[in-house]
């Protein structure tokens, strides 16, 4: 197959890349590199084009998907990693969103898969857990709100689509959310603090196994990429510290949730389980490990969040 992965380079992009070029697929990326890193793609494969440019730009979009004619589009490419930066936001996520719908419109394009924020749903949402019918209320961040927009043209294309809609998606070349930060700052000797919220933590590499059935046909419309539990924030800290071998234990300052933030946000999976089958879920202890081992060979860069937190 031929298929067109934006950001991929990024953390989720580059797993899926990587997987499309190993079963023999040809692979063209568009990369800006705000959060991409050139590494995590290999140099010179004889199946990959990776083309550095945005997708704000409509004729670059156009002429990439004309030329290359891709039999799907994988769109990872997202702007997150200052909640001030409206302007980025808006040109990435919703005119670059918009841009690819049209793209894929005018092209025949086969399969059109998406990934949206759990924030969608708003930072109190109203059941837990959170089922597809719960409604969209993503006035809580420049990058919910972006994101939900082209989550929205696509939903009114007519396009075949599939979107996953994320639990907090973590692992190797995570640069966002609090594993790369609780990396960062425990090697930099700096204390961490932990809230009382709980998450629903998955890696990144399961997510792109169902990607891959994604883009091969199954499902069709909006899922909950979600294990289906969630766990304390804590829980995530002591795996990292475990996989950082420290001598002593660092203490983290326990927080209560601020005024921006959910108590949980767990995601419904019951429709994904149905349509793509039970689903095993890497271990969070295992997760945090391959994390702190990518960290520790490239870095922690990054430590974004979606919404603005204290230091």
């Amino acid at each position: 197959m031929k298929i067109l992965v934006t950001g991929g380079c990024g953390q989720i992009g580059s797993r899926i890349t990587e997987m499309l070029l190993d079963r023999g697929d040809q692979v063209l990326v568009i990369e800006n590199f705000a959060t991409g890193r050139r590494e995590h793609l290999p140099d010179n494969h004889p199946g990959l084009t990776l083309v550095e440019d945005t997708i704000a730009d409509k004729a670059l979009v156009d002429k990439v998907t004309s030329q290359f004619r891709p039999d799907a589009i994988v769109h990872t490419a997202a702007s997150y990693k200052d909640p001030d930066d409206w302007h980025n936001d808006t040109l990435t996520n919703c005119v670059g969103g918009a841009n690819l719908v049209r793209a894929a419109l005018e092209n025949d394009v086969g399969r059109f898969i998406y990934f949206q924020t759990a924030l969608c749903y708003g930072v109190k949402p109203l059941e837990q857990p959170i089922t597809l019918n719960h409604p969209k209320l993503p006035a809580n961040s420049s990058y919910a709100i972006s994101k939900t927009a082209a989550e929205d043209y696509i939903e009114i294309s007519g396009l075949d689509y599939v979107t996953f809609r994320l639990a907090n998606v973590i692992g190797p070349r995570n640069v966002s959310g609090p594993l790369p930060i609780f990396y960062q700052r425990i090697s930099e000797g700096k204390k961490c603090f932990v809230t009382t919220a709980r998450r629903d933590f998955v890696f990144v590499g399961d997510l792109a196994k169902a990607v891959i059935r994604a883009i091969d046909g199954t499902g069709s419309g909006a899922y909950h990429f979600s294990s289906g539990a969630d766990v304390a924030i804590k829980e995530l800290y002591d795996a990292v510290v475990k996989a950082m071998e420290l001598d002593e234990y660092p203490e983290p300052e326990v927080r209560e949730i601020g005024p921006d933030d959910a108590p949980s946000i767990l995601l419904d999976p019951t429709r994904t389980f149905e349509d793509f089958g039970e689903m095993e879920f890497t271990p969070l202890e295992e997760t945090a490990r391959a994390g702190v081992e990518y960290f520790r060979e490239f870095g922690a860069a990054g430590g974004y969040t979606h919404l603005k937190h204290e230091d």
